[in-house]
């Protein structure tokens, strides 16, 4: 596929507006719904420039998903492209989460949104599903990336091995051995900056990210909001491996180490951030808002969630905007091509655990995970298997793989679908 002609500013803000909109479900399926969207809707990426950006975002510390909306937003329009696209990935669920937790704060429950979005859970199953496939039949076009893609889910899924470490190993297999999978370029890509213009901008965005945090400390003194921010600045830069390990890592440290949560309260932020729009690491917005509203009420769970939202996402624009003009050249270069092509492998294992662990927690109130000896067992309780999300997953397969709706309409009759569906009980 050739890319189509770069849009308008405003044709990518629509879009990407409409992205952040409907970006329900985690990473898999909001990589999913951008692939759809600029691959094979509108054109405005190739197919190897989506899978190259993704496989340079998966070796980035913070949220994958937003960094590859950032990036194509960037490869599409420049800086402004990029900050339009990111921000509006990010937006319309940061909005969401600060309600959510605002109810959530003063009133301590929200079954409504529970029922409301029954219905978006089973249909997101389905387009992370149908994202698995796509994306397996472009990414394993040799026998050996079927094999990297199924060590990298048995690893990931069975063994609970460290996210870096299946993607450094596929890398470095790429790089040994898949100079065969990979066509020497056509033409000899450039890089599209130089030395001074990268380190201009990682200068800039270090002051965008740490300048503001370092004055509101300087202003408050010793304060909850400098807590988070230091806390959410280190987690920015230490946590690879994207959203899911993003949140193992922050939910063992708010709640046994700073005990600004208790671990029901960081597994309800979990599910509000699984329920609404944006990446799923809006969470840190939740933990962000309820730690600093407990120390001066709801102005203040305001400031802390604004405080968390910067110090989560301003370093993702800093990544991207400094390393996004060298995707196109690594991917030109036999071995670090090859690397990339080791990587966009693993990332289907990577897809396919994320697809099953969700079945699971979406299907199964109950989900126990155990050990095995080196083994990690997840073991669903069969009694707590939910009877409405077959239904609803079989209606939005129907909708979606067969009749061909928009994800939009879509979305919109599964969750009304959720929503009778729990008048019924």
């Amino acid at each position: 596929m050739t890319a189509a002609a770069a849009p308008t500013l405003p044709d990518l803000f629509r879009v990407f507006l409409r992205i952040g909109l409907l970006s329900f479900g985690g990473p898999a399926a909001q990589i999913s719904l951008m692939h759809r969207t600029l691959v094979d809707e509108t054109g405005w990426l190739e197919e190897k420039q989506f899978l190259n950006a993704l496989s340079f975002c998966m070796l980035l510390p913070g949220p994958e998903a937003m960094q590859l909306a950032t990036y194509s937003g960037w490869r599409l329009h420049g800086v402004a492209g990029g900050l339009i696209a990111g921000l509006l990935f990010v937006l319309p669920g940061a909005a969401v989460i600060f309600a959510l937790a605002a109810v959530y704060a003063m009133l301590g429950d929200v079954p409504l949104v529970a029922s409301l979005f029954l219905g978006v859970k089973a249909a997101v199953l389905i387009i992370v599903i149908e994202a698995l496939l796509r994306v397996s039949r472009k990414a394993l076009s040799a026998p050996s990336h079927w094999a990297i893609a199924v060590l990298a889910f048995i690893g990931l899924f069975f063994l609970a091995l460290p996210y870096p470490l299946i993607v450094a190993a596929a890398a470095i297999y790429g790089a040994v051995f898949g100079t065969r999978w990979v066509s020497p370029p056509h033409t000899q890509a450039r890089i599209e900056t130089s030395a001074r213009g990268t380190a201009g901008t990682v200068a800039l965005w270090l002051a965008i990210w740490l300048v503001p945090i370092a004055v509101m400390d300087a202003v408050l003194g010793t304060s909850i909001l400098g807590d988070i921010g230091a806390f959410f600045s280190k987690l920015a830069v230490v946590t690879f491996g994207g959203a899911y390990a993003v949140l193992a890592y922050m939910a063992q440290e708010v709640v046994a180490d700073y005990g600004w949560l208790t671990a029901g309260e960081m597994m309800d932020g979990l599910g509000l951030a699984e329920t609404t729009p944006g990446p799923l690491i809006l969470v840190t917005q939740f933990v962000g808002f309820l730690a600093a509203f407990r120390e001066g009420g709801l102005g203040y769970g305001l400031a802390g969630g604004v405080v968390a939202l910067w110090a989560t996402f301003a370093p993702c624009f800093l990544w991207i905007f400094a390393g996004a003009p060298y995707i196109e050249w690594i991917s030109a270069q036999r071995r670090l091509s090859g690397a990339l092509s080791g990587i966009t492998a693993a990332v289907v294992g990577v897809i396919a655990n994320l697809s099953l662990w969700f079945a699971l927690h979406v299907f199964f109130a109950e989900v126990t995970r155990e050990s095995a000896g080196i083994l990690t067992l997840w073991t669903p309780t069969l009694s707590t298997l939910d009877w409405r999300v077959p239904v609803l997953a079989l209606l939005a397969g129907v909708l979606l793989l067969r009749v061909g709706l928009g994800l939009g309409w879509v979305l919109g009759v599964a969750s009304l679908a959720g929503l009778a569906l729990s008048a019924l009980g």
